[in-house]
């Protein structure tokens, strides 16, 4: 067993570290690069990892770094147990848990099992013959009697979720690109093979997992047709609206009860070590909470999971967040959610619910706040913390294929992935060679050495806020009661033994008053807000918060 991971740590075994945690997401790609090829690499991960340790998060999630074609940018794996050599060696991953937990900081990577590259080597001998040892370890199927494809099943990434192998004379299923064909988590040896992956990565020292596209994992062996989407249900938070993909409801190709049982037998696994938890990605327009309720459930499979409601373009209001929270507390009583409102597939939040708000820094400030302050676990993606807005980027810089496929109704998700800027110089400070996505001009000012020390930057205020987050368990570990969902005011409770927070938050850029709750109210500090109180009232200036502990 390795254990380069735990030398030198500060960290202490705690079976419960997650519930609660601030994780941040790194996109190695676009985070640090050394060696001037333009794309991040585990090396540059390492030497800035004292920026996530000045923030205050508890651990980062790191984007897939494995052995990949880079069609899909690591999300198509060729070998699940390798770095690709663009981002370094299984030794420099070493040294970087070996940082990484010397400054207080858990791990998690992201393990993408529902596919693999077509140059996997599975799947290069499995599309060879329909006899050879793993030609059952894909998703293959024959054509209807017309040729056409077994089923209606569609790809998010555009057009039919099957493509034809002359070899075999047979379809391949692909819920994403048709160079990611899908595992068949039917067979037996298949998922023996990748819980072998995950034994793999936890000697290696790492703390837990982000599972990607956790519900594709199984398909319906009877290979029977999605019903259609009524017009009124379709719903653009899993794929764009200019994607047929809404169309359906997705009953079939994924969503399948099987998977419990194989989550029971991935969990059995992390079991086995300490204070280790993982997060699933849930992709489903219209059961995400239920299906993430069902995944966290019990104690035996995933730690917790997210689904897409404040990924998705809707605004964000108090009512919608009071539903959304109230939804998965119906649904998973016993579960656990992980709210993030920016990842590397959406529009980042600051653009996509900023388009018509003035005051961009206290927007930013704000957001991050509520973010921080709900039931769940928390993800922030890399840039939030400077407020970095979704990059305008020319056709002709795309590397996305899903932009490239569905521009310019769709462009892609390039504009949430372009390098983070450490210094105001052209390049960033991010690479001394061309940047592999070019790096906005408007994102030089955000840089972190732009804000650092200044108080009123909103870097400075994630810090603060992480820091004041951090001394209320209430916040991490306590129960929520929404009691002002008006807008545009936000009130809730947050209880946690015998404490119990009263936070109120004005999501609006006008000034607001709200009343306070009974009790006696104590205003607490060190959150960065101001305001202002009057007998019973609270007055809030635009986008301002407040907490105080009840009594």
């Amino acid at each position: 067993m390795h254990l380069t991971g735990t030398t030198n740590s500060i960290l202490q075994p705690d079976k419960d570290w997650w519930r609660g945690a601030v994780i941040y997401q790194i996109y190695p790609r676009s985070f640090q690069d050394t060696n001037g090829d333009g794309i991040g690499d585990l090396n540059g991960i390492t030497d800035r990892l004292a920026h996530v340790a000045a923030l205050g998060a508890d651990a980062i999630w790191i984007s897939p770094f494995f052995t990949s074609p880079m069609r899909d940018f690591g999300y198509d794996v060729s070998n699940y147990t390798n770095v690709d050599p663009i981002f370094g060696t299984l030794e420099d991953f070493d040294a970087l848990i070996a940082e990484a937990h010397r400054l207080g900081i858990r791990v998690m990577i992201d393990l993408v099992l529902s596919h693999t590259s077509d140059v996997h080597p599975w799947f290069m001998e499995s599309r060879s013959s329909r006899s050879n040892a793993k030609a059952d370890w894909y998703v293959w199927a024959d054509s209807k009697p017309d040729g056409t494809p077994p089923s209606n099943w569609l790809s998010i990434f555009g057009g039919s979720a099957w493509a034809w192998d002359p070899t075999r004379q047979q379809y391949y299923l692909h819920n994403f690109l048709s160079s990611q064909p899908d595992l068949n988590l039917h067979n037996p040896e298949v998922q023996e093979a990748l819980l072998a992956v995950e034994r793999f990565w936890l000697e290696r020292g790492v703390d837990g997992f982000r599972l990607d596209t956790i519900n594709f994992y199984f398909h319906d062996l009877e290979l029977r047709d999605n019903p259609a989407l009524a017009p009124e249900r379709r719903n653009a938070s899993t794929a764009p609206a200019v994607n047929p993909y809404n169309y359906q409801e997705h009953i079939y190709d994924k969503n399948r009860p099987e998977n419990l049982e194989f989550l029971k037998r991935f969990r059995a696994v992390m079991d086995e070590f300490p204070a280790i938890a993982a997060v699933g990605e849930v992709g489903d327009s219209q059961r995400g909470l239920e299906i993430a309720g069902e995944y966290t459930s019990g104690g035996d499979k995933v730690h917790m999971c997210y689904a897409f409601e404040f990924l998705a373009p809707d605004p964000l209001t108090p009512e919608r967040i009071a539903e959304v929270l109230g939804e998965f507390q119906r649904v998973a009583p016993e579960g656990w959610a992980c709210w993030a409102f920016s990842n590397h597939d959406v529009v980042r939040h600051v653009s996509r619910w900023g388009s018509s708000v003035s005051d961009h820094v206290a927007h930013a400030k704000l957001l991050s706040s509520l973010l921080m302050s709900l039931r769940g676990t928390v993800c922030i993606y890399q840039g939030e913390e400077l407020a970095l807005a979704e990059a305008e980027l020319a056709y002709e810089d795309l590397q996305d294929p899903y932009g490239i496929q569905f521009w310019p109704d769709y462009k892609g998700r390039d504009g949430c992935r372009t390098p983070m800027v450490w210094e105001s110089r052209i390049d960033g400070g991010f690479s001394d060679g061309r940047p592999w996505l070019p790096i906005p001009a408007n994102h030089l000012s955000h840089a972190v050495a732009m804000q650092e020390g200044e108080p009123a930057s909103v870097l400075e205020h994630y810090r603060r806020f992480l820091n004041f987050r951090k001394a209320y368990p209430a916040f991490a570990k306590g129960d929520i009661e929404f009691i002002e969902t008006r807008e545009p005011l936000l009130g809730f409770l947050r209880t946690h033994g015998n404490e119990t927070l009263f936070c109120l938050f004005n999501m609006s850029g006008e000034t607001a008053t709200g009343s306070m709750p009974d009790g006696t109210l104590e205003p607490l500090e060190g959150h960065g807000f101001v305001s202002d109180i009057n007998d019973n009232e609270i007055n809030l200036p635009a986008w301002g918060a407040f907490f105080a502990r009840l009594a």
